[in-house]
């Protein structure tokens, strides 16, 4: 490193020790609430803190990312077991495979928000995530070896239940872990795992067929290790020192507020989480990515297959690529600044080459729109009368749009919402209830409608579209509060000081993201 590059990283970190003093320390002089966030013993430079999360992310990332993977893995195999010949073993019919499709998302929708608060009550993530894990893997276990129709549909009811557990808690889990700033690159590598599931499960369903339970063992297997593997938060961590506890706690706190946000479970804050229009919104913008997403994860082995005269080998291994290329976007638009990561020791940003996009420019929106348009083109050409060679390449167009898109989309709301039990309902309402999109992929893809599948494509499209207008909408929606609360304490700042409105420490966390010292992302 030269003198002028010495020069300037001196610079930032001394910029950067300076805003996080002066937001620990804003307004002491006026403000009664002022000493609520614990001050850590020693302020972390920036290079200090990038190190910390580097070690962080190696025993946090891995375990998280195998646990999604087998998850994606489990659910959506029964796509390439269709192909290894289900309907015919279990004398299946069409609608018998679709509705064996829809009572998974039937039950996972619908327990999603009570297992994020239930995980809120368990205050052990390791436990809970655990849990969830080894039960969903006896149910895959059972699931391999059913003989007929009615054991298949009980077995996915089951799976939707006790897979319900695992994405939303994640997404809680890791907003407790990381600032916003840090957010969508750990959420997009935890994800990317679910990309390539689809690719090791096509490669599964080449080698072995069905695969008779193999992956209900590997879940189990791993589902036990997690109650171990799984650290639950920093205060607990015995590989962490106390003052890196300390400034973990610290700068997560001090993310969304200087008082820190509300941490207990309220009757008010999961109705809050209800009633605020950004739940309602990104559910919305959530169908764009989700409804395209379950299309490809269900439905591509069908339409892979009909764009030729493939042998079922051939179609699982032509499945694998657009995974592939699908999860090296995923990690690109959800990279970290290069500028503050060393990629050659960090985890996230060494399985993120570009690292370059989302949380350098501490945006979400502009990526959203561009992952929602690249459904567009892909399902257009899908419909088309293009050759076979274009419609698979549309396929890839598909899967990078929807998969680089669900990691933005949950990460955008998560990030907006403040309060623990704010943001486990928020989250897991918008998942839970987008997720009732996969009905529509499951049901659409009808096989009298091959090889063109118009009905299909026309429907996740009218869904993506539900995406170009909800996201924009929440954007905007965004920028006037900020706005909104800019105005109101620049008003503030004019009133002579025994004229300004005073909160409490207790007030100001109840308003969570209300607050006007909370600014949204855009």
């Amino acid at each position: 490193m030269n003198d002028v590059e010495k020069t300037d990283t001196a610079l930032e970190e001394k910029r950067y020790t300076e805003h996080v003093e002066s937001s620990s320390t804003f307004g002491q002089a006026a403000e009664p609430h002022v000493g609520a966030v614990k001050v850590p013993a020693r302020i972390f430079t920036r290079a200090e803190e990038d190190k910390l999360y580097r070690k962080v992310d190696l025993r946090l990332m891995p375990i998280l990312a195998v646990l999604y993977l087998l998850s994606f893995m489990d659910r959506g195999n029964i796509g390439n077991a269709r192909i290894e010949g289900l309907e015919a073993d279990l004398g299946m019919t069409s609608q018998d495979y679709n509705t064996a499709l829809s009572c998974f998302f039937i039950t996972y929708c619908l327990c999603e928000v009570p297992a994020n608060l239930v995980m809120k009550k368990f205050r052990r993530p390791s436990r809970w995530l655990g849990l969830v894990t080894t039960v969903w893997a006896i149910v895959m276990t059972l699931m391999g070896v059913v003989t007929s129709f009615g054991g298949l549909l009980a077995a996915r009811l089951a799976l939707g239940v006790a897979e319900a557990g695992l994405f939303p808690g994640v997404i809680l889990y890791l907003s407790i872990w990381y600032p916003r700033e840090r957010s969508q690159a750990r959420v997009g590598f935890f994800f990317g795992a679910a990309t390539l599931a689809g690719a090791f499960s096509g490669l599964l369903a080449y080698g072995i067929g069905f695969m008779r339970g193999l992956e209900g063992l590997a879940t189990f297997v791993v589902g036990v290790a997690s109650f171990w593997l799984i650290s639950d938060y920093p205060n607990e961590c015995k590989w962490l020192t106390q003052e890196e506890k300390e400034w973990l706690i610290y700068r997560r706190a001090t993310d969304n507020s200087k008082v820190g946000e509300a941490e207990h479970v309220s009757k008010s804050f999961i109705w809050s989480a209800f009633s605020t229009w950004q739940t309602w919104l990104s559910i919305g913008y959530y169908l764009g990515v989700v409804v395209p997403l379950y299309a490809i994860s269900l439905i591509s082995p069908t339409l892979v297959a009909g764009l030729g005269d493939y042998s079922r080998a051939q179609t699982q291994l032509l499945t694998v690529p657009y995974y592939v290329v699908a999860f090296l976007f995923v990690m690109a638009v959800s990279g970290e600044n290069p500028a503050r990561s060393n990629k050659a020791n960090d985890l996230v940003g060494l399985l993120n080459p570009a690292a370059v996009l989302s949380d350098r420019y501490k945006t979400r929106f502009p990526f959203l729109m561009i992952e929602l348009t690249l459904c567009v083109i892909g399902l257009v050409i899908n419909i088309s009368p293009a050759p076979s060679g274009v419609k698979y390449f549309g396929i890839y167009l598909i899967a990078m749009g929807a998969y680089g898109g669900l990691p933005t989309s949950v990460t955008w709301l998560s990030n907006n919402l403040s309060g623990q039990t704010k943001r486990a309902v928020g989250s897991a309402a918008q998942i839970g209830l987008g997720n009732l999109g996969a009905l529509a992929s499951s049901n659409v893809y009808r096989k009298q409608d091959k090889p063109h599948y118009y009905l299909g494509h026309g429907v996740v499209l009218g869904f993506v579209m539900l995406g170009y207008i909800c996201g924009p909408l929440y954007a905007v929606m965004l920028k006037r509060e900020n706005a909104r609360k800019t105005e109101w304490l620049e008003q503030q700042a004019m009133l002579p000081e025994e004229q300004r409105t005073q909160y409490t420490v207790e007030e100001l966390r109840a308003q969570g993201d209300k607050a006007a010292d909370f600014k949204y992302l855009i």
